[in-house]
């Protein structure tokens, strides 16, 4: 028989994960309680880990890896959806207009990236503001159109491999015995795998005490010329990534203290409207199209909690916070190799569930822990 998996999540990672299991021979059902609140269907997309002055350690290396996959991996997924996956490498860059911001990164000897000077940068972009300093150019990273055409895509192509995908199904309890989870009941009755994968992103410690809580982010769009930008923008306090037909998203606020609270709000957006008009200022002709929000899953030290969890057959892809659309191909390879191989790759050892065990008790949780709660609304 084959060997079968439940994934509760369907969000991009949960369905990342559920398309790399059944494309090595698992039979996998995919549980999804609102997939329209799943942090990566409102992601900007962007695939920045260096652009973002990521340390170098785990984290960087896990963003690296990820990014050598993309084209494979999103190719795989126009091959078995008949859609675009909205991939894009059109390059990131970094406008500064702070000498102290320039730190972030390693020196020009040193860096991936290449150092425009502020002339160099007006030439390259002639959209950007005149009073920056200059910035940095980094050509290997780019985009995923994550609303409309990389999460489609996704799910069209785990369904045309044969993933089933059960939509409106809440988890409410882990039931698990000696080593092992033994079933997860669920308010349409007990799901029974031999494998199951937790990736239910800023709800994840509804079920298992586990630090990951809600940073909620807000977003909006503008429709430009498409000939204005060509590039993702990574600037000091806001995002701009123009797709290929002229729109452009805008992002995004950090909400720490806000949970799940639904719904834009006029001051974060007109803080961001401002600061994006002040690196771009032709973006102040350009008509609003859209607003949105989500729930970045975060934790205290921003990194992801990837691999076997408390139960021995219980595995755990969460707390992505803003890498999530960038980190889904890894994170799938990863866990599949871990679930199906017992392979457990070297680089999972440093976001373990239990790193945090060791941390103040009065900031974490005790782990390790299973806890039978009532599901809010979520994945």
């Amino acid at each position: 028989m084959a060997f079968e998996v439940a994934v509760f999540g369907g969000g991009v990672i949960g369905l990342a994960i559920a398309l790399e299991l059944r494309s090595r021979g698992a039979m996998v059902q995919v549980y999804s309680q609102n997939t329209q609140a799943a942090a990566g269907r409102v992601a900007a997309g962007m695939l920045a880990p260096q652009s973002e002055g990521i340390e170098v350690g785990p984290m960087l290396d896990l963003g690296l890896r990820s990014r050598s996959l993309y084209a494979r991996w999103t190719q795989q997924l126009e091959q078995l959806s008949g859609q675009d996956s909205g991939y894009w490498p059109c390059g990131i860059l970094v406008p500064l207009s702070e000498a102290k911001n320039r730190d972030r990164y390693p020196h020009p000897a040193e860096s991936p990236g290449q150092w425009l000077s502020a002339a160099d940068l007006r030439d390259f972009q002639p959209a950007l503001c005149s009073d920056l300093i200059g910035g940095w150019w980094f050509s290997q990273e780019g985009q995923v159109d994550s609303r409309r055409a990389l999460y489609p895509a996704l799910r069209a192509a785990a369904i045309a491999s044969g993933v089933t995908i059960h939509e409106s199904v809440a988890l409410r309890e882990l039931s698990v015995t000696g080593d092992r989870l033994q079933s997860a009941m669920t308010d349409r009755g007990p799901v029974q795998a031999d494998a199951y994968v937790l990736a239910t992103g800023a709800w994840s410690g509804d079920w298992l005490q586990l630090p990951v809580y809600p940073v909620k982010g807000q977003m909006f769009s503008l429709q430009a010329d498409p000939r204005l930008l060509n590039h993702v923008l990574f600037g000091e306090r806001v995002y701009i990534v123009p797709r290929r037909d002229g729109l452009i998203v805008v992002g995004a606020t950090m909400e720490a203290t806000a949970g799940f609270r639904t719904g834009n709000t006029a001051g974060p957006l007109q803080s961001l409207m401002a600061e994006a008009i002040a690196l771009v200022p032709a973006l102040a002709d350009c008509p609003l199209v859209e607003t949105w929000w989500g729930y970045r899953p975060a934790t205290p030290d921003e990194w992801p909690i990837l691999g076997q969890g408390p139960a021995e057959n219980l595995f755990l892809a969460t707390g992505h916070y803003r890498n999530g659309m960038l980190l889904a191909p890894i994170t799938a390879q990863l866990l599949a190799d871990q679930i199906l191989d017992h392979c457990t790759d070297q680089l999972l050892h440093a976001f373990r569930y239990d790193r945090f065990s060791s941390h103040d008790s009065s900031t974490h949780q005790p782990l390790p822990a299973l806890a039978g709660l009532s599901a809010s609304t979520g994945q």
